[in-house]
């Protein structure tokens, strides 16, 4: 039996599930938080220590084979079979791969990326996702050899594997051209086709669908990725690549994340900005946070009020959170909608505007009244104005021609 205190730390048994795993940190570390309970700062590291490395499938593999030990010896977790011996002896005597380095180790094949688009509000709440995956598997008819008999070297590349052809560059100029057999797929040999197998058709794979369960926790990000180890395509004698899902967020329509904090605008009109206002903001998990100004408060544009522990969660520790940013713009009147007697009103209720002198009798004042600009009135007049060098500019220019053609 081997080492067990991060899972009695937990309170969980050794085969425990990945969602018994992380149900058991979340209420752990609830419990333990140092912000509500200060004595307990190094039971909630130690806590966070351990579910840091059952929750990671490498750690854990390493942990469960070495204990604490093996991981600060660096380990490197091997394939479907434990730890390849080399890679133990590299861990203990700081070599690489062990006596005979990476000479022996098993070709890895290449990894898959697949891309899932993930709601804001999906990240606010956790989600899980189907995801179906395509892939090519060893197989199961003729365990991956592609027959059974005697094995040929392959009529198309004669056993090598490869395909050479010849192509003419030009005159007296050719070229080699090495291409992977598509006979044997570079494997050199093949069966003849009474002894090839008939599902695969000797090729010693199958095309397969399989249903992933990706699991969108809570406070993860945009561009995040999440890994499925030994889940890529099969091939003989080469140890299948990963799968790597990496999350990518739609653009919400009202709110925006940075980081943990949430941001959302929201337009007052003249009369809230001035005398108060309540507002109902529908959050990320349909709750409904009613929303009152304080008696007197004036909201300019742009101005900024927080709403704390009510912005997103936090990845891994998800009874924190970042704040609400609420971003206040003013929705001032049409023009000429408020009259006369409402503005002396008005007049009344808002402070005095400064008073100024206005010397009439100073022949340097003029009265000048205001208008709205015209886009289209500044373009004309940056035409003509264009127009005007433009004509003045060829008007020069036949000067100097005739001038030029006098003096010759």
């Amino acid at each position: 039996m081997g080492d067990t205190h991060l899972y009695n730390v937990l309170g969980v048994s050794r085969n425990a599930s990945n969602s018994e795993l992380k149900k058991a940190y979340h209420r752990l570390a609830k419990e333990y938080h140092p912000d509500k309970n200060p004595e307990s700062a190094e039971k909630f590291k130690e806590i966070r220590n351990a579910y840091d490395i059952l929750s990671n499938p490498e750690k854990k593999e390493i942990y469960d084979n070495f204990g604490m030990q093996g991981l600060a010896d660096g380990f490197s977790p091997g394939g479907p079979g434990g730890f390849p011996f080399g890679d133990v002896l590299g861990g203990m005597f700081g070599m690489r791969g062990g006596f005979m380095g990476s000479r022996h180790r098993r070709q890895r094949g290449d990894d898959t990326t697949h891309h899932l688009r993930v709601t804001l509000e999906d990240f606010y709440n956790g989600k899980t996702a189907k995801l179906q995956l395509s892939r090519t598997v060893l197989c199961k008819t003729c365990g991956g050899a592609g027959g059974r008999g005697n094995v040929l070297p392959c009529r198309m590349c004669h056993g090598h594997g490869i395909k050479k052809t010849m192509r003419q560059l030009g005159p007296g100029m050719m070229q080699e051209i090495q291409t992977t057999c598509p006979e044997c797929r570079g494997e050199g040999e093949t069966y003849s086709d009474k002894d090839k197998c008939g599902p695969c058709m000797g090729r010693k794979v199958v095309n397969d669908d399989k249903i992933l369960e990706v699991h969108v926790d809570k406070g993860m990000r945009d561009g995040q990725k999440i890994l499925f180890r030994g889940e890529g395509d099969q091939l003989p004698d080469v140890d299948p690549g990963d799968v790597i899902i990496i999350l990518t967020q739609i653009e919400h329509k009202k709110f925006v994340r940075n980081g943990e904090d949430l941001y959302y605008k929201h337009t007052l009109g003249l009369a809230e900005a001035l005398c108060g206002f309540t507002m109902v903001l529908k959050h990320l998990d349909k709750r409904q946070l009613l929303i009152k100004s304080e008696p007197g408060q004036v909201f300019r544009p742009g101005a900024r009020k927080v709403i704390k522990e009510e912005g997103m969660p936090v990845y891994r520790n998800t009874f924190e959170r970042g704040d609400l940013i609420i971003e206040f713009d003013i929705k001032f009147p049409p023009p000429h909608f408020i009259g006369e007697p409402e503005i002396k009103e008005l007049q009344k209720l808002l402070p005095e505007p400064p008073a100024i002198s206005i010397p009439m009798d100073d022949e340097s004042v003029e009265e000048v009244t205001l208008t709205e600009v015209s886009n289209s009135r500044r373009n004309n007049r940056r035409s003509e104005a264009y127009d005007e060098d433009h004509d003045h500019f060829n008007h020069r220019g036949s000067a100097g021609a005739h001038m030029q053609c006098a003096h010759q």
